[in-house]
């Protein structure tokens, strides 16, 4: 409820979501609906619209190719931070569970394979390029090789990521002064939505 008051207080039109992510917005969607039905304000509340990255929209662990990606994971080893340095993200893709044969040459063959399928489809999506052509890239090859290559993938776009995160964190003052800039902002356009939604119900 309270992330469906953040989307609609904004006059939010998409939202960016995880597939898992995806009923809460359906949440969001029946709220404005309703308000709007119920008090015959049409459009009053913008119905949010799910933006869903096509393929690769659930990014598995990298210890169980079965169970997504989570910070909540007891284990580091399982996921990628975006605070990671180029050693930890190296090391992270190097112990990342894979099994004994050759990268797949056949798309059959991952659907018993979700370490390797989840290392593809991680490769896949920061190169930009679609699983059948990573796919075709490493069949056959042994995952050391891929790994080598997904390690260098993972560094180029989150070590930036991660020094600027680094970065930001020793200029609180900085910090301070965004978050208060950006409270004021969101109240000063948050309270005028309130003011309208009250005089649209009574108060």
């Amino acid at each position: 409820v309270l992330m469906a008051a953040d989307i609609l207080l904004y006059d939010t039109t998409h939202v960016p979501v995880g597939d898992d992510q995806k009923q809460h917005l359906e949440l969001c969607r029946d709220i404005a609906q309703k308000f709007n039905n119920d008090f015959n304000a049409d459009n009053f509340f913008k119905i949010p619209e799910p933006l869903i990255q096509k393929e690769f929209s659930r990014i598995m662990s990298l210890r169980d190719g079965t169970k997504k990606m989570s910070k909540s994971e007891l284990s580091d080893l399982s996921r990628i931070n975006l605070t990671d340095d180029k050693d930890q993200m190296i090391n992270k893709i190097k112990k990342a569970k894979t099994d004994t044969m050759l990268m797949p040459n056949e798309k059959e063959s991952l659907k018993n394979r979700p370490e390797a399928l989840n290392l593809l489809e991680i490769y896949s999506s920061l190169s930009s390029q679609s699983l059948e052509k990573s796919k075709s890239d490493f069949s056959g090859k042994n995952f050391s090789e891929f790994k080598d290559k997904l390690s260098n993938l993972v560094v180029e776009k989150i070590e930036p990521i991660s020094k600027e995160i680094k970065k930001l964190l020793n200029e609180e003052s900085h910090l301070d002064k965004i978050l208060l800039e950006g409270s004021e902002k969101a109240n000063d356009f948050a309270s005028i939505k309130v003011k309208e939604m009250k005089k649209i119900i009574g108060f």
